[in-house]
């Protein structure tokens, strides 16, 4: 009895194990330098929505960003739009949440 009771708790362990691993695997973090060719601040000015253009292919893409450090950037304009950016993002969802977002000139 004691044997089937382990052998059922592993296999429960086990399987919460994989479960939490593979809701993990589905982030996808991506990395991008781009140019900012918009910003827009949310009313609560907890968030804002980035839109980079990527310099490698052109395109632009959207990204959420919710960090204090940028959005205080983007409030006192040390980001504006114009400025090279190097961004790592996950993509999950459908939605890039940035995870870095920084000047590549420095600052």
């Amino acid at each position: 009895m004691k044997k089937i009771l382990s052998v059922v708790v592993m296999v429960a362990l086990m399987l919460v194990s994989v479960l939490t691993f593979s809701r993990q695997a589905q982030a996808e973090e991506l990395k991008m330098v781009g140019t900012i060719s918009k910003i827009e601040l949310s009313a609560d000015k907890k968030s804002a929505t980035a839109i980079l253009k990527d310099s490698k292919s052109g395109e632009e893409v959207t990204i959420l960003v919710s960090d204090e450090l940028t959005l205080d950037k983007f409030m006192d304009k040390r980001i504006v739009e114009g400025d090279e950016i190097r961004c790592k993002f996950e993509k999950m969802d459908g939605k890039n949440s940035s995870k870095m977002f920084k000047k590549t000139a420095g600052c």
